[in-house]
């Protein structure tokens, strides 16, 4: 079974550099990126982290079923990077791939060299914008519009947790030793709207599924790294 190394950190706090150079150990790397360019900040952003990559790490850019890209890698690498958790599940829970009906759509990963090729997700964003552009103007209809936020919500949770769950087993299983990144967003305030409140609530559940799950874990705090597993 594959070592599992989870990295865990806050916001600037050093944990995809120190990743790096953990991955940089391995001859064979394929890089998981998660992130959806969708303006011009995250564009430059990705832009850097690629910089800092060795040319010859293989990166699919997959912002959503990272366990299907990773159960279907042909061959065993020496290890399979995914950056980041937090940003895979921004995905799920802003999109609607995961609908009140259940239904799922295909998505096919991108791999690239480099940033000519944008990623490109066929999920549109009309699950929780959709009801809110509904009930623009709509005042006496508020209530029920929050009801059902709530309800798509608390299913977006059980739901993204179940996908988390399914990727700690497709690590656990891999021929590859896995790396993992994601970050530490309930030390701050309590958010003040449900949706950030949720996403808090998810990225805390999904961040002990993989420490539990994974051989290290790492917490990262101005760039040191505290071994705590």
């Amino acid at each position: 079974m594959a070592k599992i190394t989870f990295i865990l950190g806050g916001a600037r706090s050093g944990k995809s550099a120190f990743a790096e150079e953990l991955a940089k150990k391995y001859n064979d790397v394929v890089y998981i990126a998660t992130a959806e360019i969708k303006d011009d900040e995250i564009r430059e952003r990705v832009k850097a982290h690629r910089a800092r990559r060795p040319f010859n790490w293989k990166t699919i850019e997959s912002p959503f079923h990272v366990n299907e890209v990773i159960s279907n890698l042909n061959e065993k690498a020496g290890l399979v990077f995914i950056d980041c958790i937090t940003l895979y599940i921004t995905n799920m829970l802003l999109s609607d791939e995961m609908s009140m009906s259940g239904g799922e759509q295909p998505f096919s990963p991108t791999v690239t060299k480099d940033d000519q090729n944008p990623i490109k997700s066929p999920f549109s964003k009309v699950g929780l914008s959709g009801i809110n552009k509904e009930c623009d103007g709509e005042k006496t209809h508020l209530a029920g519009c929050a009801s059902m936020q709530r309800e798509i919500l608390k299913q977006k949770h059980s739901q993204i947790l179940a996908e988390i769950n399914k990727l700690s087993q497709v690590c656990r299983d891999s021929k590859s030793e896995v790396l993992i990144v994601s970050n530490e967003v309930g030390l701050g305030i309590v958010p003040d709207n449900a949706l950030s409140r949720m996403f808090r609530d998810i990225a805390g559940g999904a961040n002990q599924i993989l420490a539990d799950e994974a051989d290290e874990v790492y917490f990262m705090v101005a760039g040191i790294a505290q071994r705590i597993k």
